[in-house]
């Protein structure tokens, strides 16, 4: 009966995906590479060819070149909306609905919508509209992607606020990247072709320093990088014939380390393209009525994160941390394990006793993996 159910899910699932609209995302270093200017492109490029596609949210910054492609192509009214005095514009996502085009055009995947708005972010419109069976072409900036904010911040110095869970990529059916040397990114916005003239000096002393950039784009070639993998692994059966992996993150009520062990573990679980968990572990020393209330606080907001990351959040009460992990292991087949660094509370027990050569000695025998990270 239950392999019945399996299989009946499993052909719901496939029904449900042919109905939905194919997603396509151009992803950047940063701003003035050219995402709008390609998708502007490659609008002109389908309307050519008998498609109909439609504009329904386009941010040119007033470039020049960008906003010349305008020119021709129908657009969709953007929805009008009153906040604390003034009028601002966001994505009509109910008319892009009704009008049913083939294909739309929606940039700035990562914004955050005007309080008020039915959803708090653009790609929850996106993915509205994508259900609708609706074809997307978006973009967004490397620094948005929500697992690599750590990464972002060590290089720019800048925590960025506006960010996308990582499975929004994972949607894509498409992911392209658009490149430029670091040297011809500066160039373009020296000529004022990304920045007004009162703008230019500000950005090449903060954000567009070519060690910055030489940096953001290794982290955009790696992602697409690794969504070519992943489109490849998914699409051609015989390869799963290698290791699945299956990543288990150990948190603690540490707030700043567990974002950092989440974050890090979601990476690799989309370079190895496996799934994943995140394990927390109450020790009575933990428990919910000796815990602090603002840990308490930091603790599910990280599991939210790990959630939106693509983890499934597993919370276990027992008083060895080490056989709450190995159980783990055990029960989802885990491959790989991954830990912060020794200070970690979590594994303050574990270190000054002789559970974690236990635990090391465990792993190694079921060919487990252990990775530290910092």
């Amino acid at each position: 009966m239950e392999n019945e159910n399996n299989n009946a899910q499993h052909f719901l699932d496939l029904i449900q995906k042919s109905r939905k609209g194919k997603f396509k995302i151009y992803i950047g270093m940063s701003a003035g590479v050219g995402k709008t200017f390609r998708m502007l492109q490659e609008a002109h490029s389908l309307l050519k060819n008998g498609i109909d596609v439609k504009i329904g949210y386009i941010e040119t910054h007033m470039r020049k070149e960008t906003h010349e492609l305008l020119a021709g192509l129908p657009i969709i009214p953007r929805r009008t909306i009153f906040y604390k005095g003034k009028e601002l514009e966001e994505l009509d996502v109910q008319a892009i609905i009704n009008l049913r085009p083939e294909v739309v055009i929606v940039d700035e995947l990562a914004h955050t919508n005007v309080e008020g708005s039915k959803n708090e972010k653009r790609w929850q419109d996106v993915s509205e509209i994508l259900e609708a069976g609706i074809n997307v072409i978006s973009a967004v900036n490397i620094q948005h992607i929500e697992s690599l904010n750590e990464d972002v911040k060590r290089i720019t110095n800048i925590d960025v606020q506006e960010r996308i869970p990582d499975n929004v990529l994972r949607l894509a059916d498409e992911v392209v990247n658009i490149d430029l040397t670091s040297e011809d990114l500066i160039a373009r916005l020296k000529e004022g072709k990304i920045y007004t003239a009162d703008k230019i000096q500000t950005a090449l002393t903060n954000f567009f320093k070519s060690e910055q950039i030489l940096q953001l784009r290794e982290l955009a070639l790696k992602e697409v990088a690794s969504q070519v993998v992943r489109k490849v692994e998914n699409e051609v059966p015989n390869l799963h014939a290698l290791r699945h992996e299956k990543l288990l993150a150990c948190i603690s009520s540490n707030d700043k380390t567990a974002k950092i062990v989440i974050r890090k573990a979601a990476r690799l679980a989309s370079y190895y393209n496996g799934s994943w968990y995140v394990l927390y572990v109450e020790t009575p020393q933990e428990s919910s009525t000796k815990i602090a209330l603002d840990k308490q606080r930091h603790l599910i907001n990280n599991f939210k994160l790990a959630v939106q990351l693509g983890a499934e959040v597993i919370k276990l009460e027992n008083k060895n941390i080490a056989d709450a992990i190995l159980a783990t292991v055990e029960e989802k087949q885990i491959t790989t394990v991954c830990i912060g660094k020794p200070h970690l509370n979590l594994f303050k027990v574990i270190l000054s006793t002789t559970i974690f050569r236990r635990l090391l000695n465990k792993l190694s025998l079921s060919n487990v993996d252990l990775v530290i990270l910092s």
